[in-house]
């Protein structure tokens, strides 16, 4: 709002005669002054208008700025143990998954056709999130560990063996695979939450560590060698 001192400006001035009264404008001086628009505050700025307008884009491109910003945050979190850490769970995980799914057509076993279900429940879940998070820290999905036998990953020749086996045979191959990828998934959380740089990352290493622990047990449970 003006301050007092410059309402008495010289505009204000000429309304006021040598004998101090003041003069009352004549009704066309009125009708001369221009009318601001709708949404103008004088020299104090604007107020939103009505949806459409110029003003309400402001507070929209101030989000989008913030959001990018906030992204950008998240992303320089990322060190090279938490890049590393998602490039090798990717296809640890993917190869798990490769052999649960094959339970259902090598064992008649309901306990161990239900533990792969549930299993491959959980690696899918987990892939998600860490290509999730491999987009989020802006590392390109070079798959470098593409075609590789990893210490703890079913490896491509168990896979094949796999695909050929039925029976006590199939389960037996099941059953070592999981064991060896929960195992080396355990000490790769481990890892990751030791030396990361990312809170999310690290997050996301203890719900997938925790969840190994709990697959172990009941790989256990089931009775298999």
């Amino acid at each position: 709002m003006p301050s007092s001192s410059s309402l008495l400006s010289a505009g204000h001035l000429r309304n006021i005669d040598h004998s101090g009264v003041a003069r009352i404008p004549r009704i066309s001086s009125f009708r001369s002054q221009r009318v601001r628009p709708r949404g103008h505050l004088g020299g104090y700025g604007t107020f939103p208008t009505l949806p459409g307008g110029g003003a309400a884009r402001t507070s929209s491109g101030a989000g989008r700025s913030a959001a990018r910003e906030a992204g950008a945050r998240r992303a320089a979190a990322f060190n090279a143990t938490d890049t590393a850490w998602i490039q090798l769970m990717i296809p640890m995980n993917e190869r798990a998954r490769l052999l649960t799914g094959l339970a259902p057509s090598r064992t008649a076993d309901p306990a161990l056709v239900d533990l792969a279900a549930r299993t491959g429940t959980r690696l899918e879940r987990e892939l998600a999130d860490l290509r999730a998070l491999l987009d989020l820290s802006g590392t390109p999905d070079t798959r470098p560990h593409e075609g590789h036998d990893m210490p703890g990953m079913v490896g491509l020749g168990t896979l094949r063996k796999a695909e050929k086996a039925k029976g006590e045979q199939f389960e037996r191959i099941l059953t070592e695979g999981l064991r060896a990828h929960l195992a080396q998934t355990g000490k790769l959380c481990a890892s990751e939450r030791t030396s990361g740089g990312s809170e999310e990352a690290k997050a996301l290493a203890a719900t997938i560590a925790g969840s190994a622990v709990r697959e172990l047990d009941r790989l256990t449970t089931t009775n298999r060698p």
